[in-house]
C-alpha cells in the first residue's frame, strides 16, 4: 500500500494535536483509509520550540515543503491570510489536496482556492474552520445536498459565549468578565477577533456559502460584537425570560416580488430561555439548521480547542486520503445559485428598546407615534415609574432594520426621552 504523504503547516496548539492523533492512531487510520498516512514534514517558524516533534520533520521553509514532490496532501493550521493564501494556492495548483482550518482565509479568498482545486482536480476540505469538532460543514455540503436550506442560526464563537454566559450567571459587567475569561484561557491576549465579531462573521460567510450555494464573503456579513452589552442588558433580558447570545444568522429572504437573496449577520440578540440555544453555555457552540424537507436540526459540541479542532482536521484528512485511494475526489464548490447579499437595512429584525423617560402623562403616546410614523409595530410595552423619571421597555414586531434604526434615532430626540439606554435585537420568537 503506497502511503499518503502529508505536509503539516503549523505546529501550535492544533498542529501538535494533529501530530499526536496521526501517531497514536496510525494503525487504525491505515485500516480506515486503506493506506498508511506518512507525515513527511512540518513547517514552523521556530524549530527549537517544538521538542515534542521529531527533529527531522521540522523545517522553516514552508514553500519548499509545499512544492515537494514527496507530498500528496497539505494540512494547514497556521491561520491568517498571508503567506498562507499563497502556500495553499501553490499546493492546489500543483495537484496536492488541502485540508485547512483557516476560516478567515476561506471567508476572504474561498473562491480563489476552489477555482485552483477545480483546475487541478485536487480536494479542498475545511470542516475544522467552523465549530471545531462539530460535524457541521459536511452535512451542509453533502448530507443536505438534496434539500433546500432556508436558515442557519447559531453560536459559533466560544469566547463570546463564555463571556455572555458568565455575565448572565453572575450579573457582572463585560469588562470584568472579559478579564476572567482571559485569566482562564478562554480569551486571547488580543480578543478583538472574537469580541468584535470578526471570527463569527468569517464562519457565517462559510456557512451561508455552503447552505445557499452562493459565494458569500466576510464583507457581505453585517457584524456587531459584544463590547456594548452591559450588565443592565443582561438583567433586562432576564426580566423578560430571555438571555443574550452572539448569534450568526444566515437566511434566505424573499422579496414581495419573489426575488430571493441571502441575509447574513452577526450580532448580540435576546432569545427566549426556552430556546435550545439559550442553554448552550461556556465555550460550547451550537448551530440550528432549517431545511424544507428535513425540518429543524441542531448541531452541538466543543467549538474550539486543540484536540476538538484536530479531530475535525484529521477527519478531513481521512476523507481526502480515501478519495486518493479510490482514485476519486470529494465534492466541488457549489455556487450555482449566485444569490445577492441583502443589505442589513433591508433585513427584517425585531428590537428590544430600553428608554429613560419623563414620568408624566402622554409619554407613551408620543413614543408610540414615532413607531407608527416609521411603520414599526409594537409587540409589548413595560413601564416602571420612579420619582422623577421612568423606565420604558418596548419590544417590536419584525420590521426592516433601517426602519427600526430610524425609529430609535427619532425617539432619542424626543423631549420626554432622557436617554436611549439600550437597543438589542430579538431572535428565536415568532
Amino acid at each position: 500500500m503506497k502511503p499518503i504523504r502529508v505536509a503539516l503547516l503549523g505546529c501550535g496548539t492544533v498542529g501538535t494535536e494533529v501530530v499526536r492523533l496521526l501517531t497514536d492512531q496510525a494503525e487504525d487510520l491505515t485500516q480506515r483509509i486503506g493506506a498508511p498516512v506518512e507525515l513527511v514534514g512540518i513547517a514552523v517558524r521556530r524549530p527549537n520550540k517544538h521538542r515534542e516533534v521529531p527533529e527531522h520533520l521540522l523545517t522553516t521553509d514552508a514553500e519548499a515543503l509545499v512544492k515537494s514532490d514527496d507530498v500528496d496532501v497539505v494540512v494547514e493550521v497556521i491561520g491568517g491570510i498571508d503567506p498562507t493564501r499563497g502556500l495553499l494556492l501553490e499546493a492546489l495548483r500543483g495537484g496536492k489536496s488541502v485540508v485547512t482550518a483557516n476560516k478567515a482565509l476561506l471567508a476572504e479568498h474561498g473562491p480563489d482556492l476552489f477555482e485552483a482545486a477545480d483546475a487541478s482536480g485536487a480536494d479542498l476540505y475545511f470542516e475544522a474552520a467552523v465549530a471545531g469538532a462539530i460535524p457541521l460543514l459536511r452535512p451542509l455540503r453533502e448530507s443536505l445536498a438534496g434539500d433546500r436550506i432556508t436558515r442557519v442560526m447559531g453560536i459559533v464563537n466560544g469566547t463570546t459565549n463564555f463571556i455572555l454566559s458568565a455575565m448572565d450567571a453572575t450579573g457582572a459587567g463585560y469588562g470584568e468578565t472579559l478579564e476572567e475569561a482571559s485569566r482562564l484561557g478562554y480569551a486571547e491576549a488580543d480578543p478583538t477577533a472574537d469580541v468584535d465579531g470578526f471570527d463569527a462573521a468569517s464562519k457565517a460567510a462559510i456557512l451561508a456559502s455552503l447552505a445557499f450555494h452562493t459565494r458569500v464573503t466576510a464583507s457581505d456579513v453585517y457584524r456587531e460584537g459584544i463590547r456594548s452589552v452591559s450588565a443592565a442588558d443582561i438583567a433586562a433580558a432576564k426580566g423578560l425570560g430571555r438571555t443574550v447570545k452572539l448569534l450568526a444568522i444566515c437566511e434566505r429572504v424573499v422579496s414581495p416580488s419573489g426575488q430571493e437573496s441571502v441575509a447574513v449577520r452577526v450580532h448580540p440578540a435576546m432569545i427566549p430561555r426556552t430556546h435550545p440555544l439559550a442553554s448552550v453555555n461556556g465555550a460550547f457552540n451550537a448551530v440550528f439548521v432549517e431545511a424544507d424537507a428535513a425540518g429543524e436540526m441542531m448541531f452541538y459540541g466543543q467549538g474550539a480547542g486543540g484536540a476538538p479542532t484536530a479531530s475535525a482536521v484529521v477527519g478531513d484528512l481521512v476523507a481526502v486520503a480515501r478519495n486518493m485511494v479510490a482514485s476519486g475526489h470529494g465534492p466541488r464548490e457549489s455556487a450555482y445559485a449566485a444569490l445577492t447579499a441583502q443589505p442589513m437595512g433591508n433585513t427584517p429584525t425585531r428590537y428590544h428598546i430600553s428608554l429613560d423617560v419623563a414620568d408624566k402623562p402622554g409619554v407613551l403616546s408620543q413614543v408610540a407615534a414615532v413607531f407608527a410614523e416609521h411603520d414599526v409595530s409594537i409587540a409589548a410595552v413595560r413601564q416602571e415609574g420612579r420619582i422623577e423619571d421612568a423606565s420604558l421597555v418596548i419590544v417590536t414586531h419584525a420590521a426592516t432594520d433601517a426602519a427600526l434604526r430610524s425609529t430609535v434615532d427619532k425617539i432619542g430626540g424626543l423631549p420626554v426621552v432622557r436617554d436611549v439606554v439600550s437597543v438589542m435585537r430579538v431572535e428565536g420568537e415568532e
